[in-house]
């Protein structure tokens, strides 16, 4: 519905708990030309205290990096670049102190994506870079804190899982201070078995053609085993026993003597491969392929589609709507509407495609809660909105959707506006003004045309003035124009009305 500005050069960056990775790719025809890539071990991962917050070394490591790439994408555009933290940022408790921080370095706004958003992204960047085949693929990625397992066919993930173990996780946990013998790789293995046991029955019965694997670790092991000469395809089961009785044997990380291992990898390396091995034993894998294509090609791709009439997050806002039995003919009144409004104030207030997008899905999705009840069911939507796997959405957007639908009708919630940086507060209360007019006059819940004479956006609320004496032929309109204005003002917001 909302198509954006055209991108001829595009960047993705990936703020992973172990390694920081990013793309530059141009754009040519739907196709992306990678024309450089940067990547530093920043161990974000394992500078979470014991209380879960961001160390100041960890922080100071990361911003280093985010400087220097940010120096490389300054001529990019915002709508033009996607940058997104996984495990260690949804997990770090003083997250929201340190993203400021962060964005400020790299120049652009960081998103924080759940584990399931993680796993589609990946399998994008997957399904983009090898041929396409005609039955599902497995695809499997260990990152720093995770682990994402995805079934998908072409380029729809089908199935996505997100296991809380990781290279640098497993590694800290079960192999400390670099110590490899057989007790900590049984115990490691079996911690990795466990976490698989509550997906593998629903992945063997779904099944599929071909098992990938992608990103840091995965890409390390199959390079390890080549050069060792252990396989000569991807990762293998009889490659996989061959590597680790080499590890047991030499005991400590310090002493691994392997073709392909960087020094940077080797500590986290234990974890990753007792994971690949624990994997490939569940899910009866004989040999996986290992693809270059992961999260960074994945937000490319998904950067692309952003705007066009069947992206992924007008798709799941249409999914999320039929499944919770949304009124659909009410809904799109609404959005209609509220619509119209945002067209009349859009250069009052300085709105963006972004802030469009975000009114018209709020619009969809404001009448959510009803499925539970009636009574505050726009605190419930709150809720449903706030933790709902969003396919497309990151945190954030979440977050700020579900609290314009929160704010669309009773007492305008201004504390929770409050808690926002000041600039994204007063955007959203602007929005969440339109959606709250929008509602108010469909709330008869029947087709009719407002008839809108003057639209005004002003700095601290709206200005509205209708056709004729419309307002004076329908009094009840009016008395909830007259009501609404009460509880603006009560947040410290306005609504003017010109009468007749």
């Amino acid at each position: 519905m909302f198509r954006r500005r055209a991108i001829d050069t595009a960047a993705a960056i990936d703020l992973g708990s172990n390694s920081f990775h990013m793309i530059v790719a141009r754009i040519d025809n739907g196709q992306i030309h990678v024309e450089d890539k940067l990547k530093e071990m920043v161990r974000l991962g394992g500078g979470l205290d014991a209380e879960g917050n961001l160390t100041p070394e960890a922080q100071e490591r990361a911003l280093d990096c985010l400087r220097r790439f940010g120096e490389r994408i300054r001529g990019l555009p915002p709508h033009a670049v996607r940058a997104v933290g996984t495990n260690t940022l949804r997990r770090a408790r003083n997250r929201q102190v340190f993203l400021p921080l962060a964005e400020a370095a790299l120049g652009h706004p960081i998103e924080i994506v759940a584990g399931r958003e993680e796993a589609r992204l990946i399998h994008l960047g997957v399904a983009h870079s090898l041929p396409i085949i005609e039955g599902r693929r497995l695809v499997m990625d260990i990152g720093g804190g995770s682990t994402e397992y995805i079934i998908g066919r072409r380029f729809e993930a089908e199935v996505m899982e997100s296991l809380h173990m990781g290279c640098v996780s497993f590694s800290q946990r079960h192999f400390r201070n670099g110590e490899i013998d057989e007790e900590n790789w049984k115990a490691a293995r079996l911690a990795a078995r466990r976490e698989l046991e509550a997906i593998r029955h629903d992945f063997l019965e779904l099944g599929w053609e071909e098992a990938v694997g992608a990103s840091g670790t995965l890409l390390s092991v199959a390079r390890v085993l080549r050069e060792q000469g252990w396989s000569e395809d991807g990762i293998t089961r009889k490659g996989l026993k061959r590597l680790r009785k080499h590890m047991i044997e030499a005991g400590h990380v310090d002493r691994l003597r392997l073709k392909g291992l960087s020094e940077q990898r080797a500590p986290v390396f234990p974890g990753g491969v007792a994971i690949v091995e624990a994997t490939l034993m569940e899910f009866g894998i004989e040999r996986m392929k290992v693809s270059d294509g992961a999260l960074r090609e994945g937000l490319i791709y998904d950067l692309l589609g952003r705007g066009e009439p069947e992206s992924i997050r007008g798709r799941t806002v249409q999914t999320l709507a039929r499944r919770l039995q949304v009124d659909a003919t009410q809904a799109e009144r609404v959005a209609r509407l509220s619509g119209r409004l945002f067209e009349r104030v859009a250069q009052d207030w300085d709105l963006q495609d972004e802030d469009r997008e975000l009114l018209h899905w709020a619009a969809q999705l404001h009448e959510v809660g009803r499925l539970i009840a009636h009574n505050q069911h726009h605190k419930h939507a709150h809720y449903l909105l706030a933790h709902a796997d969003m396919a497309g959405f990151s945190l954030q957007e979440q977050q700020r959707l579900a609290l314009l639908v929160r704010a669309h009708r009773r007492k305008f919630p201004a504390k929770l506006f409050a808690a926002l940086p000041p600039a994204q507060a007063k955007r959203l209360e602007r929005l969440a003004m339109l959606l709250r007019i929008a509602v108010l006059l469909y709330r008869s819940r029947e087709d009719r045309d407002i008839p809108l004479k003057r639209v005004k956006g002003r700095k601290y609320g709206l200005k509205l003035a209708f056709e004729g004496d419309w307002l004076a032929q329908n009094q009840l309109a009016r008395a909830d124009l007259l009501a609404e204005r009460g509880l603006l003002q009560a947040a410290g917001l306005e609504l003017v009305l010109e009468e007749a």
